[in-house]
């Protein structure tokens, strides 16, 4: 079983836009799924073959697909970058504007059609790149002090159950439905999508860099009520439930 696993946080995409969920596998095999998020995957070396509402493609680099299409890969050999962005997020609204009328996913037959989309330094599908590209399509933003303390408390706090919109509007004293407001308008996300995401980012960092925990410690850790939660909201956003991804040695990187 491979323990090599990193948890890598990039300070200014991590503290004011979490919506993105990044793995890096090995000899990877998904079996057919589908998700809410948006979807990248990239190979940093060898072709694979995925099947895509119902086309096979062979050969590959790369592909970007819309929420809810079905889809599985086969990545016997080499390593895959998998992006998963939450679709209202800032970066996921702009990755809907690439889609032409009808197009449901995107697919790269060349490294050099992954750097163009992508607006990378040709033959570079480092994952790290991609991420800080992805980053880079966020307008600057002078974010509010009020909302830059909701998300270091959220940093701190996330594993807590019990945060509701009060806990938040205690905090900087604001209405709920005002700061709901500031914060979408600053963020380009809900606060409990924010809150979400950084629990998941934590329960999959957890999964995979401390596989003697029991899922349902995990769970609670990460500020879930319960396993059948974690289960719903991961199986949801990403196609599958937190154990297969516990028993897959191969996921080696969080992002």
């Amino acid at each position: 079983m491979n323990r090599n696993i990193q948890y890598i946080r990039d300070t200014i995409y991590v503290k004011m836009n979490p919506l993105i969920l990044a793995l890096q596998a090995r000899n990877l095999t998904v079996e057919i799924h589908h998700h809410s998020a948006y979807q990248i995957v990239l190979s940093n070396d060898t072709p694979f073959t995925s099947t895509i509402d119902g086309t096979i493609y062979e050969g590959i680099h790369g592909f970007l697909i819309k929420p809810h299409i079905a889809h599985f890969c086969v990545a016997e050999k080499g390593t895959l970058n998998i992006l998963n962005i939450e679709p209202y997020s800032t970066i996921g609204l702009e990755l809907a504007s690439r889609f032409k009328e009808d197009q449901d996913y995107i697919v790269f037959d060349l490294p050099s059609e992954t750097n163009a989309f992508l607006k990378t330094a040709k033959d570079s599908l480092d994952i790290t790149v991609i991420m800080e590209a992805l980053v880079s399509n966020i307008p600057p933003n002078n974010y509010d002090e009020r909302i830059t303390k909701i998300v270091a408390y959220i940093a701190e706090n996330y594993f807590r159950s019990d945060i509701t919109p009060k806990t938040f509007s205690d905090i900087v004293f604001l209405s709920p439905s005002r700061l709901a407001s500031l914060f979408k308008e600053q963020t380009g996300s809900s606060l409990s999508k924010y809150l979400l995401w950084t629990r998941m980012r934590q329960a999959v960092y957890i999964t995979l860099s401390e596989k003697e925990r029991s899922l349902t410690e995990i769970a609670y850790d990460t500020g879930f009520y319960d396993l059948p939660q974690l289960n719903k909201y991961m199986y949801e956003m990403f196609g599958m439930p937190p154990k297969a991804l516990k028993f897959n040695s191969e996921l080696i990187r969080v992002f």
